[in-house]
């Protein structure tokens, strides 16, 4: 029999500073809605999917700043997506911003959630590879995640759910081929990656010129190197100053973009994706027991910076 998921990816248009949660988890549950009227097992959305994107601020404010986080979840303003899940039996992935106390000290993640067509959370990440800066610049838009986050610590896990093996990453995880390879050596056969793009924050023009390639480029290369879908969720649009790059796609265990968003705000995809569709790949080009090397690949986890040879004279 065939084994299918039919995700929904659900782009999020502009959030902005002083929306509420209540607005914006209404406007998921319309997503929800609607990929419960395509029938969907799934619906992901995008890296800190309740709130603006913060980072791009220097808030010094404590109150202001822990306003941007969830100290648990589901929490009161969160609920009724956990409620309207189990009531439509269909499952989400939802990025946000997790505060917890641990031994008497906050400590701040970029997470995301994996919950089942039950409502109960099956699988949570914290992501790992961290953009930007920790120091304030002097320049209008600010990437601070360093500054807001601490280093995800749950690695790149995977969970048997919806009939397959899942996984998640968040953002800048997909430009770093590890982050698909650790889980492609779990086996998994969908990834679920949300992200929030923006461009003019200081990078130069060609390399805001070539976000938009580049952002699929790393995605689709990760699901063919991997053998696995992607399903790659944006926040898009004009957000508080700044433009988000979008382009939410669903991508096919051979590379290929299968479905894509057509705007810039509120959008929802869909695929039925045969979770089968890697299998050739695995059985063949990338056969990882059959043809890795793994005693040439020390300096992957043995050196973290790049060190040339010495020049010779």
């Amino acid at each position: 029999m065939p084994r299918t998921i039919t995700v929904g990816a659900a782009q999020l248009g502009p959030i902005a500073r002083n929306d509420s949660r209540k607005q914006v988890v209404g406007r998921l549950l319309e997503l929800m809605r609607e990929a419960h009227g395509f029938r969907c097992d799934l619906i992901a959305y995008p890296e800190l999917a309740l709130t603006t994107f913060f980072p791009r601020w220097a808030i010094e404010d404590e109150r202001e700043l822990d306003s941007f986080y969830e100290s648990e979840m589901p929490g009161p303003e969160t609920k009724p997506l956990f409620e309207e899940a189990a009531r439509r039996g269909i499952g989400f992935s939802l990025g946000f911003a997790e505060l917890v106390i641990e031994n008497g000290r906050k400590r701040r993640f970029n997470s995301s959630i994996l919950v089942d067509k039950t409502g109960r959370i099956v699988g949570k990440y914290r992501k790992v590879h961290l953009p930007g800066h920790s120091d304030v610049m002097d320049r209008p838009g600010q990437h601070l995640e360093k500054r807001f986050f601490e280093v995800g610590d749950l690695g790149f896990p995977v969970w048997r759910a919806f009939g397959g093996i899942l996984g998640m990453c968040i953002c800048n995880d997909r430009r770093w081929p590890e982050t698909y390879r650790v889980m492609g050596l779990q086996g998994v056969e969908m990834v679920l990656l949300g992200y929030n793009s923006p461009i003019g924050l200081g990078d130069p023009f060609e390399l805001d010129a070539l976000e938009p390639f580049h952002n699929h480029l790393v995605m689709q290369s990760g699901a063919y190197q991997n053998a696995t879908w992607v399903v790659g969720v944006a926040k898009a649009g004009f957000e508080e100053g700044f433009n988000m790059i979008g382009q939410t796609c669903i991508i096919a265990p051979s590379g290929e973009i299968v479905a894509q968003c057509a705007t810039m705000g509120d959008e929802l995809v869909v695929r039925k994706c045969d979770l089968d569709m890697g299998a050739p790949y695995r059985a063949d080009i990338f056969n990882f027991a059959y043809h890795r090397r793994i005693e040439h690949y020390k300096l992957i986890t043995e050196r973290t910076g790049a060190i040339p040879p010495p020049e010779t004279t």
